[in-house]
């Protein structure tokens, strides 16, 4: 399937010590077709506009889904682009924001999107994964519990609760019992036999959590 390249919007200012860099980078992959549209605009010329996108410092750019800031090579730029219109990308992009320590930046990205909050299962599958970025998508997911968004994730959760690593049998667990569906159950009683202390307690605190919330079948 032929997946549209990403548009760019790029902000910059004057005496901005990245800025041509990071331009001279979009321009070539416009050449060459990886961006779609490039649009550059001076941040003081248009500050209203920057306002609004909540510009605080140039250069500031929006590629497809993705709002960047700082140095940039064309390579970094050229990956992004790629990671632009993937659910791979989703999930490094938010990878990104938590290592920034920008979890609000995160958290209204996957918001806009309830979608995005499936590509994180990557991260809870990886239990090699930065502390800091699995214990951020473990906070983004929470923050979704008992809907709907958290519920179209069953079937994901449910094959992670027989992954080979008990941490991450243990979140999967965690993440059903705050599904609050009643289809959670069987999957969260099948741990409670699990080979790994961790994920027995885990799965009776998640079974404890499915018998308080509403549950909707």
């Amino acid at each position: 399937m032929h997946v549209n390249p990403p548009d760019a919007l790029l902000f910059t200012a004057p005496g901005c010590a990245y800025c041509a860099t990071v331009l001279s980078g979009l321009n070539a992959l416009l050449a060459e077709g990886v961006i779609g549209k490039l649009t550059v605009m001076d941040v003081a010329e248009n500050s209203g506009l920057a306002a609004e996108y909540g510009v605080r410092a140039a250069p500031w750019l929006r590629l497809g889904p993705f709002t960047l800031t700082g140095a940039h090579s064309l390579e970094e730029l050229r990956q992004w682009a790629g990671w632009a219109s993937g659910e791979e990308g989703t999930a490094h992009y938010v990878e990104h924001l938590l290592k920034q320590g920008s979890y609000l930046q995160a958290k209204a990205f996957t918001d806009a999107d309830t979608g995005r909050l499936k590509p994180l299962l990557a991260v809870v599958a990886d239990p090699g994964a930065d502390l800091e970025v699995r214990l951020g998508v473990s906070a983004l997911l929470e923050s979704h519990a008992g809907s709907q968004s958290l519920q179209k994730l069953l079937p994901q959760l449910a094959e992670l609760t027989r992954h080979a690593d008990h941490r991450v049998r243990a979140d999967a667990c965690h993440l059903l019992g705050l599904t609050g569906i009643a289809d959670a159950r069987p999957l969260v009683e099948a741990c409670l036999g699990d080979a790994h202390e961790e994920v027995r307690e885990i799965a009776a605190e998640a079974m404890e959590a499915l018998e308080k919330l509403p549950l909707k079948e």
